[in-house]
């Protein structure tokens, strides 16, 4: 799992809560758990609030977004359309990774993420 994303009604408070009540350190992207792979190497899932008004979730109307962690983003996404599963936009690539986007088959918008764990560090 490379994340969980959900919208939030009030972003500042619902953040403050969880900070307060569940110890969560957040910046801007919500908060960061870190985890070592069956390898031992450093890796990373993040819980992130997005604003309620967010269309990062398009055209998903659902109000939140699951991120898996990939090994071959390209690949897995020409394996998914030879499927018929719908690709979502273009790839994005930064420095912590590339991404990808696909719908299943409720409509829900799904992240694949193929991390470059090493520039969280």
């Amino acid at each position: 799992m490379g994340g969980f994303f959900f919208k939030s009604k009030n972003l500042k408070e619902l953040v403050a809560w969880y900070g307060k009540h569940l110890g969560l350190k957040t910046d801007d992207y919500g908060s960061t758990f870190w985890w070592k792979d069956k390898d031992g190497n450093d890796c990373s899932t993040q819980w992130s609030p997005f604003a309620e008004d967010t269309t990062y979730f398009a055209p998903s109307e659902k109000q939140f977004m699951q991120n898996f962690r990939v090994h071959d983003l390209q690949d897995l996404l020409k394996k998914l359309s030879d499927e018929g599963v719908t690709i979502v936009g273009d790839v994005q690539t930064y420095e912590y990774g590339k991404f990808g986007w696909v719908l299943d088959n409720e409509g829900n918008k799904i992240e694949l993420w193929e991390p470059i764990d090493k520039a969280f560090q």
